[in-house]
């Protein structure tokens, strides 16, 4: 019984959806700059949970708007070429992890607490990144802004979690370089799966 009200309430697709974008955008977040972000403001002020929450707002915001991008974008393409183009990006995000994150100075910090300073700098932190264009990318694969957007966050939580309540522990024991290698690969694999249904379309 509860697994047809679990299959009625989250369908396959939606199992899909949320497993592959929390998947795809835990691994490509791991060893990101934003995730050294998390673990530097995490030990300045001592609050992991309102760091935690901070992110949790930030994402929800950037991520929201960058799936509803997809699936709009989306609508305006013929099935024939988004394939290809969804190919392409995810191909290009894979070659794109390889090349590991320059250090940034964001520069002074607002002064508006743990929370808030959290939410500004990782909204900012997300635009343009990787992970943004990812669920760019994977709100146009999978036409729902919900789904998308609650694993991509889900995705940006559990590395940066990791980040925070980890911290150097977690860095001592994986190389930054390994896990390029790992989220490389889920991109590019599904890179290639979306050129496969291109070339059968």
């Amino acid at each position: 019984m509860a697994t047809v009200a679990r299959a009625i309430i989250f369908p396959a697709t939606m199992w899909d959806t949320l497993l592959s974008s929390t998947t795809l955008v835990a691994f490509s977040e791991t060893g990101d700059k934003t995730q050294l972000l998390a673990f530097t403001l995490a030990a300045r002020y001592r609050k992991p949970w309102v760091v935690l929450g901070g992110i949790l707002v930030a994402t929800l915001l950037n991520h929201g708007l960058a799936a509803w991008a997809g699936t709009l974008v989306s609508g305006w393409l013929s099935p024939t070429v988004l394939p290809w183009l969804l190919a392409a990006c995810f191909l290009g995000f894979g070659l794109w992890i390889l090349v590991p994150d320059k250090d940034e100075d964001s520069g002074k910090e607002p002064r508006f607490g743990p929370f808030l300073t959290t939410a500004i700098l990782f909204f900012l932190a997300e635009m343009g990144d990787k992970t943004q264009f990812a669920t760019i990318a994977l709100g146009a694969k999978y036409q729902s802004v919900l789904w998308v957007t609650a694993g991509t966050t889900l995705g940006m939580l559990i590395a940066d979690g990791l980040a925070i309540f980890l911290g150097e522990k977690l860095a001592d024991k994986v190389q930054a370089k390994w896990i390029r290698i790992v989220t490389a690969v889920l991109f590019i694999g599904f890179g290639l799966l979306s050129l496969v249904q291109a070339l059968r379309g």
